[in-house]
């Protein structure tokens, strides 16, 4: 699996925890380190650039990281298609992907430590989506979602 991870600079030594820990895990994290190409920027492009290869389907799995996780999930779910949700819990990041089918995980640097950051990581990769229940659910927010970006 190649999973595709980027920050603010908020997050930089949390992001490098995390690309050594997937890598020793036998996942390859691709580090789009838009901050080393784009000085100063800001986590909303931040979000978006990594937001659009998951819907262009160049990766299937994408992380992002700031401050609370809050703001890159929210730019994340700007871009039609993706789906993130914030979690600072293993609970949270299973049913973020068993359940909602969610692309993409964010996770604040500043709100939990690098090794539950790890065990978060690891329990959201190892997670599917399970439909059942949660399949009407997620049809749902597909058309609402399409309902949302048509044009006026």
């Amino acid at each position: 699996m190649r999973v595709v991870i980027d920050c603010d600079d908020a997050a930089v030594d949390l992001k490098k925890t995390i690309v050594a820990h997937l890598e020793k895990s036998g996942v390859e994290a691709v580090d789009l380190d838009y901050l080393g190409s784009h000085p100063g920027a800001f986590y909303p492009e931040i979000g978006y650039n990594l937001a659009l290869k998951i819907q262009d389907g160049t990766f299937e799995r994408g992380i992002l990281i700031c401050g609370t996780g809050l703001g890159m999930a929210m730019i994340a779910n700007k871009v039609k298609g993706v789906y993130a949700g914030v979690c600072h819990d293993v609970f949270s990041a299973e049913r973020l992907r068993k359940s909602n089918d969610a692309q993409v995980l964010t996770m604040g640097a500043r709100v939990i430590g690098p090794e539950l950051a790890k065990t978060i990581v690891t329990a959201w990769l190892a997670s599917e989506f399970q439909g059942g229940g949660s399949l009407p659910k997620v049809q749902q927010m597909h058309e609402l979602e399409n309902k949302s970006f048509e044009s006026k």
